[in-house]
């Protein structure tokens, strides 16, 4: 097990010079994802945010990433407006700004119709591929994937994604593929379902990402909901992928909720790792109920969170370890941290910790039946997990909880959150905040 924190500006941009010197030693795989989530940090982030950061005035801020010194949010919202003003500003849905000063850049003017919620970045920085519930993109048409301009927001020439009968809920560029998951049934009118492969310079549908996710869980009435992916996430090398969803089969194999492929250049195959920790049904309102997964910057282990309501012996309203390690059935989780009957939305694992959002009022508390059991500790809407022990950190900077934190990405600076909410440590951070590292 690897659990040794990597130093904050290594991490990951060593893993991706590892990477290129196997490309020159003529190992064939996928190129690193361009400017991948969650840097590696070796201390806690703090618990103050910075005072500089803009506010999202209504909706949720679903996704946050930064490319240089622009940091992009997406989602919901339809107004923002810079720190310390009262001006009001109708840019909706996808703004930027400025990473030092959190000056909103008023000349990135994408015009998107619907939410969105997935973003990745050019592997030259200079584009901003863009998934959600969206139809059209600067008036034309982008069914649920669009790639703009970095400066400006413009639609890129000459990429005409395949279209997507159904939302994209998070993506990543691997090389020269951009791999898409959501609710969609098919690509370009063919057969591929929550999980597939885009070109990334013309959008065409890439045929060899294909693993037929197939059983999707019935709620408590009987009914089927389409198959999709929730949230997925690539290892720094580029080599495994982990996504999580309401599947019960992957490429013919049984596979709840949870799986794990490895990438080639050729294409993605499924792995033999597997678990049937999320076979079990908690809720009977929620029969699938991950929600968030994100692998260690060392690309050993990964967490994933779920909702579900408090049952014992399951592994709803918890985070939970894995390792990736060998690739066999039956894996069981290293630890488990439960909040007692309350959501998790989402995780970020810097190294030095895991961080969980959503609206959780307790962690270290897996005898609460919706209140605080023996050991519990508050930590509302936030909070971080020692990634060896599984244990609560110190670290809890309290945040008014709402539907939950939608969002956690840790650059190399400190630690982004984003949400339906507007106050974090008490103050006024409407929908968004920086807690920079000491």
């Amino acid at each position: 097990m690897t659990t040794s924190p990597v130093p904050a500006r290594a991490g990951r941009r060593a893993v991706l010079a590892g990477a290129a010197a196997l490309a020159v030693a003529g190992v064939a795989f996928p190129a690193a994802p361009a400017h991948a989530v969650n840097a590696a940090h070796a201390v806690v982030v703090g618990a103050k945010p910075a005072a500089w950061t803009p506010h999202a005035l209504d909706g949720t801020v679903y996704r946050i990433l930064q490319v240089g010194n622009r940091v992009y949010l997406a989602g919901s919202f339809t107004k923002v407006r810079n720190a310390n003003t009262s001006t009001q500003l109708a840019m909706p849905r996808l703004v930027a700004f400025d990473a030092t000063t959190g000056r909103i850049d008023t000349t990135f003017t994408p015009v998107v119709n619907g939410t969105v919620k997935a973003l990745a970045a050019s592997a030259d920085g200079r584009s901003i591929y863009l998934g959600g519930a969206f139809t059209t993109v600067g008036g034309v048409a982008a069914p649920r994937v669009a790639r703009v301009d970095a400066v400006t927001g413009a639609r890129v020439a000459g990429f005409a994604p395949a279209a997507l009968n159904n939302q994209v809920n998070d993506m990543r560029l691997v090389g020269a593929r951009l791999l898409v998951a959501g609710a969609f049934q098919t690509v370009g009118g063919v057969t591929r379902r929550a999980l597939a492969a885009l070109n990334a310079t013309t959008g065409a549908a890439d045929p060899a990402v294909n693993l037929r996710l197939e059983g999707p869980r019935v709620t408590s009435s009987g009914v089927t909901a389409p198959v999709k992916i929730e949230a997925m996430d690539v290892s720094a090398d580029g080599r495994r992928l982990v996504f999580a969803g309401n599947f019960s089969s992957v490429a013919g194999q049984a596979r709840h909720q949870l799986a794990v492929a490895n990438l080639t250049a050729t294409g993605a195959a499924l792995s033999g790792w597997s678990t049937v920790r999320y076979q079990p049904r908690c809720s009977k309102s929620i029969p699938t109920y991950l929600r968030g997964v994100d692998i260690a910057p060392d690309g050993t282990w990964f967490t994933a969170v779920t909702t579900g309501g408090p049952f014992p012996g399951t592994l709803c309203d918890a985070a939970a370890r894995f390792e990736l390690g060998a690739e066999t059935a039956g894996r069981q989780p290293t630890w488990v941290n439960y909040t007692g009957g309350d959501t998790l939305l989402s995780v970020a694992v810097t190294g030095a910790a895991v961080y969980v959002g959503g609206h959780q009022r307790w962690l270290d508390n897996p005898s609460g039946r919706n209140a605080a059991g023996p050991g519990a500790v508050s930590r509302p809407g936030v909070g971080a997990i020692n990634p060896t022990t599984g244990r609560a950190l110190a670290w809890n900077p309290t945040k008014d909880r709402g539907v939950g934190t939608a969002e956690l990405y840790a650059s190399e600076r400190g630690l982004w959150l984003g949400s339906d909410t507007v106050t974090v440590a008490g103050e006024y951070h409407a929908r968004v905040a920086f807690l920079p590292l000491p």
